[in-house]
């Protein structure tokens, strides 16, 4: 009995010793550890901001609806997320279609766990357990995966209608994070559902019901292509974009930019995001703090004036269907018009149109390719001519106004090569831009290769080097490279290969590399406004968000003109070339563009283009001759401030159409109409340019250029390139 007394008295000594250790030695640590609570922080998202275009219509806007969201807690199980699920499922209807077979597995082992713990037997988990290499998570993981490859068909067979809907429903609710609601349904909530979802509440845990939105884009087909799209809620961050997007405060269920100039200026339109501190214990939310208001995405104001732009695709559609089916135009399926302010490099038109199969009827239709203005490129032809005569001067090979024999060129070993129109003539550099003369540019090129043409039959020589001479000076107009505008995916368009002497020549007249129409754009311009290079871009401005749903915010950043180069000529260089460009479309009938554009109540200048082509037959392979067909052009010509490209590939393969110049006319006639409906409406100066020249002063000016040019030409009267 002694023995047992002393030994209960060292068990008792030792427990006093122990809470004594407990409650005074670290009694301190101890109490932390119980009032111990973690602060987690959530970021709601808010709807993104609008894009509007150059005079305030809204182009893309957000459009409330209803929505039911599932906010999990960091100690919910599996079975309790599941057990809301079904009670859910009996107050909505739920869309099956996005369930795939490994939720339909998972399911199944959730709502039969007794079959599943079968499916792999004892002997089998005792293996893979005996594995000391594995951790504890990887041996259920291969039990897991085990279990999953042995459910059969059958197995899912099993599963009801009603199963698979609260499937969808678990599935929504199990795939977000703990304390950041998860979208559950937010298309086609009735207000019957959103009503009986309101007053069910207290029985459904983590669910809410509120207000969500949904990108729309106000004129449906109109600019698709270049406007791009914004990831849903089931899709979240793009899988290749996920790192990115997560080091910069993104969710993974977050909504962005997915495609051109959604993806360009997601960081302004994505707004602020509601910050909000939950402070948990053991799982569960004790309070909720608001840190951060949230603010929807600043609003975007493009360049674009979306007037001019559906007027300009009605004129590119109605073009295309009046000439796809023609047997001489068997080829056509696509046009394009890029229509800038040549001054600020401001786009107020980008369109793209083809005609193709659809893929779900099968049947043809007119598509929107406005992406193509400048992610397809094209042989351009005699459009470029203007670029070549600058060359000549800045190569030093060639005077302001000297005088060319256009000639039958014969090279040795090689066929003849002849201008368009045949013959021999002697030409000035503006004659030879106004008749399209091939026989002056070639000669150019062959100066700037050091071999003057002077012989018949004579062997010519030019390099690589002579060919990237030439290429590095087109660059200067933006031919051939980047123009930079602000949007992803621009391409610089393809350099043939050298391999002789005479690929200069057919360099010199837009026959060897390919250009796209934003680079014919960039480039008349950089002509029309004196030889300075304008960086193209479509943002205009960024606003902040207004608080009212009818006006745009304050103006927080304007984009400014931004000049790449300034090309290497002088003043009177470049009025030389210009003053070509105008006879091109005012000296009727020998100007190339003069039929269509001599009498407009504008004075406008540019340049026409033919090229032969090779186009290719999708199914078949085969690749059959045609012909590429192109303008440039700006105007007014005194003081330009419009200035477009319009591109039309495979046009024809005889009997030229002239769509190319058909399309042009009717889109300046289409600009100015507008300018002066504005006008007349007393719209603001600061949102379209109020000048229009004065149209007396317009035909004096035309009658006095002819009477000049008449005496020039001594009635010399060629009428077409």
């Amino acid at each position: 009995m002694n023995i047992l007394f002393f030994a209960v008295f060292l068990l008792f000594s030792l427990l006093i010793l122990r809470l004594g250790v407990v409650q005074i030695v670290s009694g301190e640590e101890y109490k932390r550890e119980v009032e111990r609570t973690e602060d987690v922080l959530v970021n709601n998202s808010v709807p993104r901001g609008k894009i509007y275009d150059r005079v305030g219509n809204v182009i893309v806007d957000n459009t409330p609806m209803n929505a039911i969201t599932y906010t999990r807690t960091q100690s919910t199980k599996t079975d309790e997320i599941m057990d809301v699920a079904r009670k859910l499922a009996q107050l909505i209807e739920m869309d099956t279609d996005a369930v795939r077979d490994r939720d339909k597995k998972d399911y199944w082992i959730l709502n039969n766990k007794d079959e599943a713990d079968e499916k792999v037997s004892k002997k089998e988990k005792a293996k893979i357990s005996s594995n000391e290499d594995l951790s504890e998570d990887e041996i259920n993981s291969k039990i897991y995966q085990l279990t999953l490859d042995r459910i059969t068909e059958k197995d899912l067979e099993s599963l009801t209608n009603q199963d698979m809907e609260d499937l969808a429903i678990f599935r929504e609710m199990n795939s977000g994070y703990a304390l950041s609601p998860q979208m559950v349904k937010n298309k086609g909530v009735s207000q019957e559902e959103f009503a009986r979802v309101s007053e069910h509440l207290s029985e459904l845990p983590g669910v809410n019901t509120t207000t969500d939105w949904e990108r729309t884009y106000v004129f449906d087909k109109t600019l698709r292509s270049i406007l791009g799209n914004v990831s849903s809620s089931r899709e979240g961050l793009p899988s290749e974009m996920v790192d990115y997007y997560l080091a910069r405060d993104y969710n993974r269920n977050d909504r962005v930019g997915k495609t051109y100039l959604e993806l360009q200026y997601e960081d302004v339109l994505k707004g602020q995001k509601e910050k909000i501190k939950n402070i948990t214990k053991d799982g569960s939310v004790l309070e909720s703090v608001l840190i951060q208001e949230g603010q929807r995405g600043k609003d975007v104001v493009l360049t674009i004036d979306m007037e001019l732009q559906q007027e300009v695709e009605k004129i590119v559609t109605e073009e295309l269907l009046k000439n796809v089916h023609k047997s001489e135009s068997r080829y056509l399926d696509r046009a394009f018009v890029v229509m800038m302010d040549p001054n600020t490099g401001e786009v107020l038109a980008m369109v793209g149109k083809k005609y193709a199969k659809d893929p779900n009827t099968g049947e043809y239709r007119i598509e929107d390719y406005a992406l193509g203005t400048y992610t397809s490129f094209y042989e351009v032809g005699s459009v470029v001519k203007g670029a070549t005569v600058l060359t000549g001067y800045m190569t030093g090979v060639l005077n302001q106004g000297e005088v060319i024999r256009d000639e039958p060129i014969k090279i040795k070993d090689t066929p003849i090569k002849k201008s368009w129109y045949g013959g021999s003539r002697t030409l000035t550099d503006q004659q030879a831009l106004e008749v399209s003369s091939n026989g002056y540019m070639w000669k150019v090129a062959m100066r700037i290769a050091g071999n003057p043409y002077y012989v018949r039959d004579a062997p010519i020589s030019g390099s690589a080097k002579d060919l990237d001479t030439m290429r590095n000076h087109f660059a200067q107009f933006g031919l051939g490279v980047k123009t930079g505008i602000d949007l992803p995916g621009e391409v610089d368009g393809y350099k043939g290969t050298f391999d002789q002497p005479g690929n200069m020549m057919d360099f010199a007249i837009g026959q060897f590399d390919t250009y796209t129409p934003l680079q014919l754009a960039q480039y008349v311009s950089t002509i029309a406004n004196d030889g300075y290079r304008v960086q193209p871009h479509i943002l205009k401005e960024i606003r902040k968000p207004s608080g009212e749903k009818e006006s745009m915010g304050p103006v927080e950043t304007v984009k400014q003109p931004q000049i790449m180069n300034k090309v290497d000529v002088t003043q009177n260089q470049i009025e030389h070339v210009q003053g070509g460009f105008y006879r091109v479309y005012h000296n009727y009938p020998s100007g190339t563009a003069s039929k269509e554009f001599h009498d407009a109540p504008y004075v406008a200048a540019g340049k026409s283009g033919t090229a032969e082509a090779r186009y290719r037959d999708p199914v078949s392979g085969n690749y059959y001759d045609t012909y590429n067909t192109t303008l440039i052009g700006y105007a007014p010509y005194s003081q330009p401030e419009v200035a477009f490209s319009t591109v039309v590939p495979w046009s024809h393969v005889k009997d030229d159409p002239y769509i190319n110049k058909i399309i042009s006319r009717k889109i300046m006639d289409a600009y100015y109409d507008l300018k002066k409906k504005r006008e007349k409406e007393g719209m603001n100066s600061s949102e379209v340019e109020s000048k229009v020249e004065n149209v007396d002063d317009a035909s004096q000016l035309q009658e006095e250029t002819r009477e000049e040019n008449a005496e020039e030409n001594g009635g010399d009267s060629s009428t077409e390139e």
